[in-house]
């Protein structure tokens, strides 16, 4: 009974969700405010299953403490993530790319890690079913030492400075191309390219480097899969906007530099990018100056309204 009542109110709220329009335009996308669950479903969004080139997200951490934006715990959070593998998959593109931010867990009351985490990466694979790509890492060297019992209060842990970043399709080859996020040669890999003198020949490692091996200019070097970010600015056109107008600035902001990495490494102007659990809507905002359309879902409007400071234009 409760089951079936409770998918009669979500019907009821996907008509309600599907009638009314985006609570946030721009000239390549917009924001619907509602649950992502009970959103996908509505009719505004449906028209878009299959056109989807990237889902680009950060989903509530599972974590042991509840937070303002929302968080489930255990089972619970398992059950819940794993049921967007099949509803995400709907709306992708045949080579289209799902990539999840997830954070670690602790164990409540104990010194050792939550393999939490990594059973609801496996539940929303195996949902899907999706192949997993390639895992990132997020590596923020500015972060504060937690968790803090553990960390700074009994000195038996370091802290925890990075979250896993995973990247799945439903193929083994979606649209990437490495060559749009080469980063700056190094002062040395200059020189290299410059005087064409390198020690050729085998490595310890058991590699064996060419005579022409390295002499090639790329235009940039690959960059590896460590995204190193600092993501401590206390001063920022989103959070100006914010203060000015009296809203809440939302506590887990996914940094700006993961948002443009992704979309750049894996989608075209034009292509579409969805969100489904935007916050204050930083792959949104990334998606539009990349000169990508945008879809993103977020139920808090305060987060919606104070999303407007990262399309606000600045000198």
């Amino acid at each position: 009974m409760k089951k079936a009542k409770a998918r009669k109110d979500n019907e009821a709220q996907a008509r309600k969700l599907g009638q009314n329009h985006r609570v946030l335009r721009t000239k390549l996308g917009g924001t619907y405010c509602g649950r992502a669950e009970i959103a996908l479903a509505s009719r505004n969004l449906k028209r878009y299953k299959g056109q989807v080139q990237l889902v680009l997200t950060s989903p509530p951490f599972p974590l042991n403490r509840k937070k303002k934006y929302g968080n489930l715990q255990g089972e619970e959070y398992i059950n819940w993530l794993s049921s967007f593998g099949r509803l995400l998959k709907d709306f992708l593109r045949p080579d289209g790319s799902i990539v999840i931010e997830i954070g670690n867990g602790w164990e409540p009351g104990y010194p050792t890690m939550s393999t939490l985490p990594i059973r609801s990466l496996l539940g929303f694979l195996d949902a899907g079913p999706f192949f997993l790509c390639q895992q990132f890492v997020s590596h923020n060297p500015a972060r504060l030492p937690s968790p803090a019992q553990w960390v700074t209060v009994e000195r038996i842990r370091v802290k925890d400075s990075f979250t896993h970043i995973w990247w799945m399709s439903t193929t083994h080859r979606p649209k990437a191309d490495n060559r749009r996020i080469l980063k700056p040669y190094s002062e040395s890999m200059k020189k290299l390219l410059r005087t064409g003198k390198y020690n050729a020949g085998a490595r310890p490692s058991e590699h064996h480097i060419g005579n022409k091996s390295f002499l090639t200019d790329n235009s940039g070097a690959i960059p590896p899969n460590v995204i190193s970010v600092s993501n401590t600015s206390s001063v920022d056109p989103y959070q100006n906007y914010c203060r000015q107008n009296g809203l809440a600035i939302h506590p887990a902001r996914m940094a700006s530099e993961i948002a443009y990495f992704f979309i750049e490494f894996l989608t075209k102007p034009g292509d579409l990018v969805l969100d489904p659990f935007a916050g204050s809507n930083t792959t949104g905002a990334a998606a539009e100056k990349l000169g990508r359309r945008w879809i993103a879902i977020e139920p808090n409007a305060d987060y919606i309204r104070g999303s407007k400071g990262r399309f606000q234009k600045t000198d």
